[in-house]
């Protein structure tokens, strides 16, 4: 029917006629013809004003950085860059250099522990939604900031992941500086775990009352950062970086420089990333995972705590990584933000924190979780 024709006709017939007990007509307003016309009224003003919603208009306008919970300043640094209208890839690239210079921060970057034989190795991916385009390096020495390596891996090949001697060369190329990346309370701890590590090899550790305090205690520890973000026009982007299993052997690679794995983005659905156990997460497609729960209408929580059980179920097949109850004996934890600028966080164990920036105010979280802390939960 034409429009005009429908509208007069709802108009025509907007008044129902009963009598009052005087005898006179009088009217009234049926509810269902006060609907069907107050949309036609809407749709004529709609129609008549030559207006219509541009993509841009329809996209949410809220701006959001979500971090693992060593990424305050991560957070801190990408909303400002956010807001000062800067492309999200480059806003959290900027956020996790902070901690990737950061010497004092021994999971990433600079001041990483190294691996078995005292070598640094980083690995770092990045993900950009509107291009849906990646790059990665891992096994990468001597470069602090192996996230912007991973960006010109995208930016400047026709490849998504390079690794080790080649990665540093390309690195080289392009203007970065080989330097020293052990620090010497890295150095400290992994002498440490070399002269604790067996009763019969020719490594004397120092005797107890000479160790410094923070060597007391020598933890089994690995940490990474992530860092996504959603920008005005909706846009996402996201990275993440490591120095990936203290002591590792020589050459692994964990799941951080892994797309699918340590990170993925869909800019038509959201961002997923992680930090904790890398070879879980690999064997799993984690991140992959998670956007793809997202996809499928969970909320960033439901969906890193599905992910979480699928995993937690796969490792069951898997003895040497249970413990005592038959629960995964590692941690995990994902991080995420779908289209709408809604995040979430979750974790294999309890106690755990993540960072959200929603452009008012940056603060630390407590994370969703799967099991609650026992004996062998590992840290972060």
């Amino acid at each position: 029917m034409n429009f005009w024709l429908l509208l007069e006709n709802s108009l025509v017939n907007l008044r129902e006629t009963e009598m009052d007990k005087g005898g006179k007509m009088k009217n009234r307003l049926s509810r269902r013809d006060f609907l069907r016309t107050g949309m036609c009224l809407s749709a004529a003003s709609f129609l008549t004003s030559g207006k219509s919603l541009s993509s841009r208009e329809m996209k949410s306008s809220k701006r959001l950085v979500i971090a693992s919970g060593n990424g305050l300043r991560a957070t801190e640094k990408a909303m400002e860059l956010l807001k000062k209208g800067e492309d999200p890839l480059d806003a959290v690239i900027a956020g996790v250099n902070i901690v990737e210079e950061d010497p004092e921060d021994m999971s990433v970057g600079y001041g990483g522990l190294p691996n078995e034989e005292g070598v640094v190795e980083l690995d770092a991916s990045v993900m950009h939604g509107p291009t849906h385009n990646g790059g990665a390096v891992a096994s990468l020495r001597n470069i602090k900031t192996p996230s912007q390596v991973a960006k010109l891996v995208m930016e400047r090949t026709d490849h998504a992941l390079l690794v080790g001697e080649g990665a540093l060369k390309f690195a080289k190329a392009h203007g970065f500086k080989e330097e020293n990346l052990l620090t010497d309370k890295a150095r400290k701890k992994w002498l440490r775990w070399k002269e604790t590590l067996s009763a019969k090899d020719y490594w004397f550790p120092l005797q107890k009352d000479e160790v410094e305090p923070e060597l007391q205690s020598v933890l089994t520890y690995h940490g990474t950062i992530n860092c996504l973000a959603i920008d005005e026009k909706s846009d996402l982007a996201g990275v993440t970086t490591t120095s990936g299993f203290d002591y590792k052997i020589p050459g692994r690679v964990g799941d951080s420089p892994i797309i699918g794995a340590g990170l993925y983005v869909d800019n038509e659905v959201g961002a997923a990333g992680s930090t904790g156990r890398g070879e879980a997460n690999i064997l799993n497609c984690g991140s992959f995972t998670v956007v793809e729960f997202m996809r499928r209408g969970n909320s960033p929580e439901e969906a890193c705590l599905q992910t979480l059980k699928r995993i937690a179920s796969k490792s069951k097949l898997q003895t040497h990584l249970l413990n005592k109850d038959g629960l995964p004996r590692f941690n995990l934890k994902f991080y995420a933000i779908n289209k709408k600028g809604e995040y979430g966080a979750a974790s294999m164990w309890s106690d755990g924190k993540f960072v959200v920036h929603d452009g008012q105010e940056n603060k630390s979280i407590e994370i969703a979780y799967l099991f609650k802390n026992g004996e062998e939960r590992k840290q972060n």
